[in-house]
């Protein structure tokens, strides 16, 4: 029984059937799920037994989780809410606030032990740079365990720039930005964390419209519920973050999003769910139950029905504390730009489950290093593919998804989702990252 002393089984399975009792029905599929994981203490037609009863009790009931107050931290917060940790046999799990993308890292280098956190809701590339130590003391294995969602972040301008034609195409920025700048003006623009995803969509946007990140701006690090704020007082001109900071910009008519970087990049993967790697391999079947936790919590998200209740969740004081109809918007595909652009229905909207949302493809996370390489966080001698190995748990994804009766057509048969093209027709082929990277006009390669 592993470590478990019986005592803590019988607890631990008495918590799992009465958390199933609660949530019955809590499960539900995206556009890509024909089908749903039956609760806990049911068994699935057939006769088979039900996920919680199959799988092999957590060596652990605890795990101390941290998120940033953003729309995309919802499977964390719903699998606490609807008690899904509990349901798979771990009901002492805590998700705590954290204030930034740097207090993530830093909390997760001290671990539980230290008085930190075991794992986050996180930046896809911030697993590799502190496995590989570019942003911790010392390197901290870490391992990604599922992507927590799809598309979903914007570019914002402050509203100096409305009527100026801005939007996919930067050139017209790079025009404003000039005319700034030769009136003396410190241009900057502002992303969550250095080599983080906003710093990466910010970067290809500005280099796709012929504007040198490193020579023709200043980008500075901004954490995501300080953007509205910053960007009001005239510390910059414009922020790449995820929501509910762009709508709340748009609502209070202090800016416009220029663009949702799903049209940079359709159906680009985004925010991660990852465990120390010490962690993980102390603990392998909790990490597994906390996977499914997490995967269940994707489903249900992703139902257009459990929408507006997941905004109502996630919008309280203890999560993002703000004004539910804030994200209600943009989290149902309602669009409004800020500039008159406005789109309903919008299909590269935040997905958390459907069109394998939540599957942490390797291609996509090769994407992120060979960026992270572009731009001088990352060595250009650096093993990608060995890194790529090393960190990025789809095993476990779908071994949590197999235990959880997600059909075979539902999981990814290949690591690689193929060769990604981008919005300006630039491709990514995860076969040949170095030809990318050798196509790019603006770059900054470190040897070392």
């Amino acid at each position: 029984m592993s470590s478990l002393s019986r005592r803590k089984f019988l607890f631990t399975a008495a918590t799992a059937t009465g958390a199933a009792i609660a949530i019955h029905g809590c499960a539900a599929g995206g556009s890509n799920s024909a089908s749903s994981p039956s609760p806990a203490g049911e068994s699935p037609a057939g006769g088979s037994p039900s996920p919680a009863a199959s799988i092999a009790p957590p060596e652990v009931t605890t795990a101390k989780l941290g998120f940033i107050a953003l729309t995309d931290a919802a499977p964390l917060i719903i699998a606490k809410e609807k008690g899904l940790f509990a349901k798979y046999g771990m009901p002492d799990v805590q998700v705590a606030k954290q204030a930034s993308w740097g207090a993530t890292r830093d909390n997760l280098e001290l671990g539980s032990a230290g008085n930190g956190i075991d794992g986050a809701h996180i930046l896809s590339p911030i697993p590799y740079l502190m496995t590989t130590g570019k942003v911790t003391k010392k390197p901290v294995p870490m391992n990604i365990l599922a992507r927590l969602n799809t598309n979903g972040q914007a570019i914002s301008l402050s509203k100096t720039y409305l009527g100026q034609k801005i939007g996919l195409d930067s050139k017209p920025f790079g025009e404003a930005l000039a005319k700034a700048k030769a009136g003396g003006k410190d241009v900057k623009v502002a992303v969550t964390f250095p080599g983080g995803n906003h710093d990466l969509w910010m970067r290809y946007w500005l280099s796709a419209g012929g504007i040198d990140p490193n020579k023709d701006v200043s980008v500075i690090v901004v954490p995501p519920p300080q953007m509205v704020a910053n960007l009001k007082t005239d510390t910059m001109e414009a922020f790449c973050v995820g929501e509910p900071w762009n709508a709340q910009l748009v609502a209070q008519k202090l800016g416009f999003s220029a663009l949702v970087t799903g049209e940079l990049w359709k159906d680009h993967p985004e925010k991660a769910f990852a465990m120390r790697a010490d962690w993980v391999e102390k603990n392998p079947n909790a990490a597994k139950a906390l996977t499914m936790a997490v995967l269940e919590a994707q489903m249900w998200c992703d139902k257009p029905e459990n929408v507006k209740e997941m905004c109502d969740i996630i919008s309280k004081r203890e999560w993002l504390k703000i004004k539910a109809e804030d994200i209600l918007g943009r989290s149902q595909g309602t669009i409004d730009f800020g500039d008159g652009r406005k789109e309903e229905k919008f299909p590269l909207s935040m997905k958390f489950w459907a069109d394998f949302a939540s599957y942490p493809y390797k291609s996509h996370d090769l994407w992120f290093v060979t960026e992270d390489i572009r731009w001088g966080y990352l060595p250009e001698s650096t093993d990608t593919k060995a890194l790529v190995d090393q960190v990025n748990r789809e095993d476990i994804w779908r071994e949590a998804a197999k235990a959880l009766g997600v059909p075979d057509a539902e999981i990814p048969k290949s690591p690689s989702r193929g060769v990604e093209t981008f919005f300006d027709g630039t491709k990514f082929d995860p076969e040949n990252p170095k030809a990318y990277l050798d196509g790019l006009k603006f770059k900054t390669l470190k040897a070392a």
